[in-house]
């Protein structure tokens, strides 16, 4: 399609349908994607990618070996921006976490995060669950990380059984919520032996879906594992 017919079909149907920001609820103007450049300027991100041993990566120490670990920006409940994660995983708007993970490469070009990365997966989500919401927002996140790389999504592991929310849960009470839940997939993780591999998950609050996650990878032959999610809750 001509650029200018598409850009004028876009515009008239923001007229019609006003697309809106997920932070402050402006209406985008034509060259705004998702977000608005305001609220895009002032997400609280972490930067965890640009400091040695960062609290994230602190915070999986001792427990299980991880490169390195990043998130995007911070969550916090109540917060504007926690409607970005909201409308990702609720809303049918799986597309934005793809958007805004190929920003997040973008962003963190400078720190050198991703270079040694060969292959992205994530953190899978029951069958069930995937009929219910259509998607799995982990994977559009990784999706968009390997886009930006132009490196392999694999899709290396896989829920075998589905769990409660584990949205009001205590750290022991996740911890005990998903044992058992994931596994390898047998079909694809031969793939990545001797790989070093970016676990992708929306938001990391104690950690303990991306703890199992990880155990499990580091039992394929010579693998390595970096963490990466959109969002962090304050691990501090």
């Amino acid at each position: 399609m001509n650029k200018t017919i598409k850009q004028w079909l876009n515009a008239a149907a923001d007229m019609l349908m006003p697309r809106l920001c997920p932070v402050c609820h402006k209406a985008l103007d034509g060259d705004e994607t998702w977000l608005c450049r305001d609220c895009l300027a002032a997400l609280p991100r972490t930067r965890y990618e640009e400091v040695d041993f960062n609290t994230m990566e602190q915070h999986f120490a001792g427990i299980v070996p991880v490169e390195r670990a990043t998130a995007y920006f911070f969550y916090e409940k109540g917060s504007p921006y926690a409607s970005i994660l909201h409308d990702i995983k609720y809303h049918h708007t799986p597309r934005m976490g793809h958007w805004l993970a190929m920003r997040a490469v973008t962003d963190m070009s400078g720190s050198h995060f991703f270079d040694t990365i060969q292959a992205v997966t994530a953190v899978p989500l029951h069958r069930s669950k995937l009929a219910q919401r259509g998607y799995n927002q982990s994977e559009y996140l990784a999706r968009g990380i390997a886009d930006t790389l132009d490196i392999p999504y694999v899709k290396a592991l896989k829920a075998i059984r589905p769990h409660p929310t584990q949205t009001h849960k205590g750290a022991m009470e996740r911890w005990q919520n998903i044992q058992g839940n994931y596994a390898l997939n047998e079909k694809t993780a031969s793939l990545l032996a001797g790989q070093h591999i970016l676990l992708v998950d929306d938001v990391i609050t104690t950690g303990s879906t991306l703890t199992v996650c990880t155990t499990l990878l580091k039992g394929i032959p010579g693998v390595t594992v970096s963490l990466f999610t959109l969002a962090a809750a304050r691990l501090e």
